[in-house]
C-alpha cells in the first residue's frame, strides 16, 4: 500500500462544503497510510478550533486498496465563547487587548481565537514575573447556542532578576546595562522585555549580541545571561569636494576630515576630532569628549572646543561643557555652559560688514531622542534634538541679552523593503537687539543644504528641509534623490532669502567603509539655474 498513492475522503452527518475543506486545509492524496492517519487527526483538531466542539471521528474505513473514508460527527458550530475571569488574575486593560467585548465578569471572543488569547494572557502574566504561569479553560458549559468557560490561572512563583552574567565581553561597561538597557538586579523577570533590552544594547555600536539573553531558574534565584561581543566602533571619514571658482574659473577643492574614537577604554567614552576647510581660507577645528555614567550614575559629562576662522576677517573660539542625564535608552537631557570669544582680524573697518571683538556666554538646556533600526546602511530611524540657550554678549562695554534656539529632527518613512523617504528639518535662531557678522550661525554644505559651499551662508535665523527618496538595490548599495528647501535671515546685510537645492547621489558599502557620491545644484529665489554651480561631494566613512 505504501508503494502507491492513496486517497482520503471525508463525510459527516451534514454536507461538507468546499469552503469548509479549504478552512481545514484538506488534501486527499497521500503517499502512505501513516500520513493519511496523521492528517485525519489534524482535521479533527481543526474542527474543534473552528467551533465544532462536539465533533468526533466516528470511523476511518478502508473502502479498497487506494481509498479510505473518514466519517465525522460535526454537531453544532459555536461562533464565540464567553470567558469568565477573576479581576485578581487579569486587569481590564489586559483583557481589552484580547477582546472588544469586556464586562466586569467575562469577555467574549471568537472561538477560533482561543489559542491566540490564551497565549497573550499567559504572556501578560509572564511580564509580571510569573515566568511559569499557565492559563487554561475550566468549567466548559453549553447552554443552548451559547458556550462559556472559566479562565483558570496557575500563577507559579514571581521571579525577579537576582544575578546578571556577561558572556563574551566581560569588560562591557555595566552602567550601560543598567541605565541605557534598563537591566538591573531586583527587577521582575520578563523574557520578552529582556530581548527588547538586548536589542537596545545592540544599537550602541560598540557591542553586538551573539544570541538572545537566557535565564537559569534555580530553586530560589534567577540568573540572566547576556551574550555580548565587543565591536570596533571607531570612525574615520572625509569629504572631497570640487567646483568651479566663479571669479577665476579654476577648479577649487574643499572638504573635511573626521576622527571618532569610541569605547577604546571599555568605558563607553567618546573622543571626536574634526577639521574642515573650504578652499577659501575658511577653517574649522572641533574636538569633543563625552564621559557617560560618571560614578556609575545616570549622569555624564561632556566638553567641546570649536575654532572657526574665516580668511582674514575674524576668528571665533567656542567652549562648551555640559552634564547629561539618561532618561531611558532613547532619551536624554542636558544642561551646560557655552562661551564664545571672537576677534576681528581686519586691519580697518569695512562699511557694511559689522565684525567686532566680543565675548558671550550662554546657559543651555536641551533634550535628545534617538531610535535605531536594524539596517547597516541607515541605522537611525528617528532622531530629534533641541537646545535652548539664554545669555548675553559683551562688546566695547555694551552688554546685550540674547537667546538661542537650535533644533534638528529627522525620520525615515518606509514604503516597502527597498524604498524609503528621508525627511530632515534643521532650524536655528538667535534673538538679539543687534547682530554681528561673526556671531551668526553658519550653514550650507553636505550636512545642511546641499549644493552650497560648507558654512558659506551666515544667518541669525535659518531653517532647512532636506528630503531624499531612497531606493536600496541590496544590503550594500542605494541611490537617492536630493530636494532641499531653505530660508534664512541675515540682519547685518538686510537679507531674507529662500534657498533651493536639487540633485542625486548614491552610496556603496565597501571594505573600507561607506562610499557616497553626491551631485547637487543650489540656488536662491532670485538666481537662475546654472549647471556650472553644481557641487560634487565624495565621502568615505570607515569604521575600524
Amino acid at each position: 500500500m505504501s508503494a502507491q498513492e492513496i486517497t482520503l475522503s471525508i463525510k459527516a452527518e451534514k454536507p461538507i462544503s468546499q469552503a469548509m475543506k479549504d478552512s481545514l486545509q484538506f488534501r486527499s492524496k497521500f503517499q502512505n497510510f501513516e500520513s493519511l492517519e496523521k492528517k485525519t487527526d489534524t482535521v479533527y483538531k481543526t474542527l474543534l478550533q473552528m467551533g465544532y466542539i462536539d465533533s468526533e471521528l466516528l470511523q476511518l474505513k478502508k473502502e479498497n486498496d487506494s481509498l479510505f473514508t473518514a466519517k465525522f460527527f460535526l454537531g453544532e458550530k459555536y461562533e464565540q465563547i464567553k470567558l469568565y475571569y477573576s479581576d485578581n488574575d487579569f486587569s481590564q486593560k489586559e483583557l481589552r487587548r484580547v477582546s472588544s467585548k469586556t464586562t466586569d465578569t467575562y469577555i467574549v471572543i471568537p472561538i477560533e481565537r482561543i489559542p491566540e488569547t490564551m497565549l497573550k494572557l499567559t504572556a501578560y502574566r509572564n511580564q509580571r514575573g510569573n515566568a511559569f504561569a499557565r492559563v487554561k479553560l475550566t468549567e466548559i458549559e453549553k447552554n443552548n447556542d451559547e458556550l462559556s468557560a472559566t479562565l483558570f490561572l496557575e500563577r507559579g512563583n514571581v521571579r525577579t532578576i537576582d544575578s546578571i552574567v556577561l558572556k563574551g565581553y566581560e569588560k562591557f561597561p555595566r552602567s550601560f546595562l543598567r541605565y541605557y538597557g534598563g537591566v538591573k538586579e531586583g527587577k521582575v523577570f520578563d523574557q520578552r522585555k529582556l530581548v527588547s533590552q538586548n536589542e537596545d544594547l545592540n544599537s550602541l555600536g560598540f557591542v553586538s549580541s551573539s544570541k538572545p539573553p537566557e535565564a537559569l531558574f534555580r530553586k530560589d534565584s534567577t540568573v540572566v545571561y547576556f551574550y555580548l561581543e565587543k565591536q570596533n566602533n571607531n570612525a574615520f571619514d572625509g569629504i572631497l569636494g570640487f567646483a568651479t571658482d566663479e571669479e577665476t574659473q579654476k577648479l577649487r577643492f574643499n572638504g573635511y576630515l573626521n576622527l571618532e574614537l569610541n569605547n577604546n577604554l571599555n568605558y563607553g567614552e567618546q573622543l571626536l576630532l574634526n577639521y574642515k576647510a573650504d578652499g577659501k581660507e575658511q577653517i574649522q577645528f572641533r574636538t569633543k569628549v563625552n564621559l557617560p555614567y560618571l560614578f556609575q550614575t545616570r549622569f555624564g559629562l561632556g566638553g567641546e572646543l570649536r575654532i572657526f576662522k574665516r580668511d582674514s576677517s575674524f576668528v571665533t573660539t567656542e567652549q562648551q561643557i555640559q552634564t547629561t542625564y539618561q532618561i531611558n535608552p532613547s532619551s536624554s537631557a542636558h544642561v551646560g555652559y557655552r562661551g564664545y570669544v571672537s576677534s576681528n582680524l581686519l586691519d580697518e573697518a569695512v562699511v557694511g560688514v559689522p565684525i567686532e571683538n566680543f565675548k558671550s556666554k550662554f546657559f543651555m538646556f536641551g533634550a535628545n531622542y534617538l531610535k535605531h533600526q536594524n539596517l547597516n546602511i541607515f541605522p537611525i530611524k528617528t532622531s530629534i534634538a533641541i537646545e535652548l540657550g539664554a545669555g548675553n554678549r559683551k562688546r566695547e562695554g555694551h552688554l546685550d541679552k540674547q537667546f538661542k534656539v537650535e533644533g534638528t529632527a529627522n525620520h525615515i518613512f518606509s514604503l516597502d523593503n527597498k524604498n524609503t523617504i528621508f525627511v530632515q528639518n534643521t532650524t536655528a535662531a538667535l534673538f538679539s537687539n543687534t547682530y554681528l557678522l561673526n556671531e551668526l550661525f553658519r550653514f550650507g554644505g553636505i550636512n545642511s543644504i546641499r549644493g552650497f559651499d560648507e558654512n558659506s551662508i551666515d544667518a541669525s535665523l535659518y531653517t532647512v528641509l532636506s528630503t531624499e527618496y531612497r531606493h536600496q538595490f541590496n544590503q550594500s548599495t542605494f541611490a537617492h534623490t536630493i530636494i532641499d528647501i531653505g530660508y534664512f535671515e541675515n540682519p547685518t546685510l538686510s537679507l531674507q532669502k529662500s534657498l533651493y537645492s536639487f540633485g542625486f547621489g548614491f552610496g556603496l558599502i565597501t571594505k573600507p567603509g561607506l562610499f557616497r557620491f553626491i551631485v547637487a545644484n543650489g540656488s536662491t529665489e532670485d538666481q537662475n539655474f546654472d549647471f556650472a554651480n553644481s557641487k560634487i561631494h565624495i565621502s568615505v566613512s570607515s569604521r575600524f
